[in-house]
């Protein structure tokens, strides 16, 4: 009992002080948000290089490092339109650094450099929503709209995880995935589905998201933040670790305490992008697009 009770002290502890540091960069933005995601982009490849080689492969660190700094810089300083470019480059430097570098087993090194680049362009969309919709005031402040959305995710993903883990420990009883992740339980999740609603629903009617997007875009968010939370698991237990690292005293690793966000937050920001801010995505023009598909098809 002392054991588990000093575990959820050291939780609930570094659980804040992340929290607090995260939030201020979020409001800070511009070079704040940025030193932000470079140390998680630095050391999340870092571990995520670690636990492959816990499996055997050996993914390129250096060629990942360099890909995921490049673009976060770039989506940072507007050019994210850049992205494909730096994304052909490194597929292209991960198949050179096999064939002079090679180590075997070759194929699984060049997928898992590749996949590499996933845990910087991912995070990028953090930016991306920071930098979207119109400009507004607040206490003579000015920010984008963005910021808006973006605490939104905020504190969706933190009552997520909060009902989740506490609700879960207490009542859960049938488990979400016995394989992958067998402490997750399909109370928990439900709880942190519930609570997220709730909170999306508060957070949208302060910042003026009408309620049917308040509602939905708490529910991608909320799904999508537990189905990283289990991808992530995936990795690990396919290679045998229990944690990503163990930088963050009972958080594990910068993998485990932001996959959460490695999903919801690209997945919210098309959704914002297309369905909430204006001049976007449609229903009838997804209709249209879908019409078009089936017609190329049939010929």
């Amino acid at each position: 009992m002392a054991v588990f009770n000093t575990i959820v002290k050291n939780r609930v502890i570094t659980g804040f002080i992340i929290g607090a540091l995260v939030f201020s960069c979020i409001l800070l933005g511009g070079k704040f948000l940025l030193a932000l995601l470079l140390l998680f982009i630095i050391m999340a490849s870092r571990e995520y290089a670690q636990i492959l080689n816990n499996k055997g492969f050996l993914p390129f660190f250096k060629v990942i490092l360099t890909v995921s700094i490049t673009m976060v810089l770039i989506t940072a300083s507007g050019y994210d339109n850049l992205i494909p470019l730096v994304l052909v480059v490194g597929t292209i430097g991960s198949f050179l650094a096999v064939l002079f570098r090679g180590r075997q087993p070759y194929i699984a090194n060049v997928a898992t450099t590749i996949l590499g680049f996933l845990i910087a362009w991912l995070p990028c969309h953090v930016c991306l929503i920071r930098q979207m919709g119109n400009d507004v005031s607040l206490f003579n402040i000015t920010f984008k709209q963005g910021l808006y959305f973006l605490l939104f995710i905020f504190f969706v993903i933190m009552f997520t995880d909060i009902a989740a883990y506490y609700f879960g420990i207490k009542f859960g009883k049938h488990k979400l995935s016995p394989v992958i992740s067998p402490k997750k339980t399909i109370e928990g999740a439900m709880a942190g589905g519930v609570c997220a609603v709730i909170a999306g629903i508060i957070i949208g009617k302060l910042i003026d998201i009408s309620l049917y997007h308040s509602i939905v875009l708490s529910l991608i968010v909320t799904i999508m933040a537990q189905l990283g939370d289990l991808s992530e698991s995936l990795i690990k237990r396919d290679a045998g670790v229990k944690d990503s690292g163990h930088s963050l005293p009972g958080h594990g690793g910068f993998l485990d305490r932001a996959d959460s966000y490695l999903f919801s937050v690209p997945v919210a920001y098309y959704y914002i992008k297309y369905f909430i801010l204006e001049g976007g995505l449609t229903f009838t023009m997804i209709f249209d697009l879908i019409k078009k598909v089936l017609y190329v098809i049939s010929g």
